[in-house]
């Protein structure tokens, strides 16, 4: 299930591509911004086919071992624990997965990146391999780990893997660490969850929508805000994300009384390290502050609920 940060993270970036257009329909912008952050459970279903590609792929490559022409010992009595273990067997016993990861395995082999291949043979070199294969005990938490550590330093990571990725959506690369996380804590729970809806709940969904369209609705006021505050900065300098970043902080501390001030700040504070520079973080950081003590001073804003001042 997405996160509130996730949702705002995906409005951001909806925002961004909606101010970028040069018809700006609102109502088509919504949509646009639905699909894109239901799209994310897509992508989960995406990395768990290249997991069940995988693991077919090294059932193929050890029979074919034991059809070589001169095959070695080794071929004709391979260590198949990697495909033969607990936490494999869930993956593939999960039925739904399977017939799903069939409807979308064309990606991963409609092409000339020979990927799943590729990964495996870096995998068979590898010391994790290596290690996972001898050690004799047999347990799930040793499969998980093992599991973790191939999707973490073989797939995730994978540049040419980033790049189909890309093709498919811009956006499922800044999806991709939240993806993972989802998926690794599936595993920890050692079952496959494939998610209907990318939400927790209409509240949730409700928030993103509203994010979105009141960010647009009061563009001009917050503007005006920005342009007051920072009186050494012409607005064409300010950097578009930090604008996005500023207006929808002022929207959420403006325009939705149930939610605390400091959750608000503190969330796009944070998201200005990772989408901002150094000194344009500092710039969001002191621009918000000043401007909610104004807010305060000229008593604009109205929170419901203890403590949400």
């Amino acid at each position: 299930m997405i996160s509130r940060r996730h949702i705002r993270l995906k409005v951001m970036q909806s925002l961004y591509a909606f101010r970028s257009q040069n018809e700006r329909d609102i109502l088509k912008g919504e949509r646009d911004m639905l699909k894109h952050i239901e799209n994310i459970s897509e992508l989960q279903l995406v990395i768990m086919s290249f997991l069940v590609s995988l693991i077919k792929h090294a059932e193929s490559f050890y029979e074919e071992g034991k059809n070589k022409h001169l095959p070695t010992q080794k071929d004709l009595n391979p260590n198949i624990k990697f495909i033969d273990n607990s936490f494999v067997r869930i993956i593939l016993d999960n039925r739904e997965l399977i017939k799903q990861s069939k409807k979308i395995s064309a990606f991963w082999y409609d092409n000339d990146h020979d990927i799943v291949r590729k990964i495996f043979m870096d995998i068979l070199k590898s010391d994790e391999y290596g290690n996972y294969l001898c050690n004799s005990k047999n347990n799930i938490e040793i499969d998980i780990k093992f599991f973790n550590n191939i999707l973490n330093n073989f797939i995730l990571n994978n540049k040419i893997l980033h790049h189909m990725l890309e093709e498919r959506s811009i956006y499922w690369i800044d999806d991709l660490p939240f993806v993972a996380t989802i998926i690794m804590g599936n595993f920890k729970l050692q079952k496959i969850i494939l998610p209907k809806t990318v939400f927790k709940n209409n509240i949730d969904k409700k928030f993103a929508l509203n994010l979105f369209h009141l960010t647009i609705k009061n563009d001009s006021e917050y503007e005006k805000i920005i342009i007051k505050k920072a009186k050494n900065w012409d607005i064409e300098r300010i950097a578009i994300m930090d604008q996005i970043l500023i207006k929808m902080a002022f929207c959420e501390i403006l325009n939705m009384p149930e939610l605390p001030i400091n959750v608000s700040l503190n969330e796009y504070i944070e998201i200005s390290k990772y989408y901002s520079t150094n000194k344009s973080k500092m710039f969001v950081n002191g621009l918000l502050d000043s401007s909610v003590s104004d807010f305060k001073h000229e008593n604009k804003i109205k929170k419901v609920g203890r403590g949400l001042m």
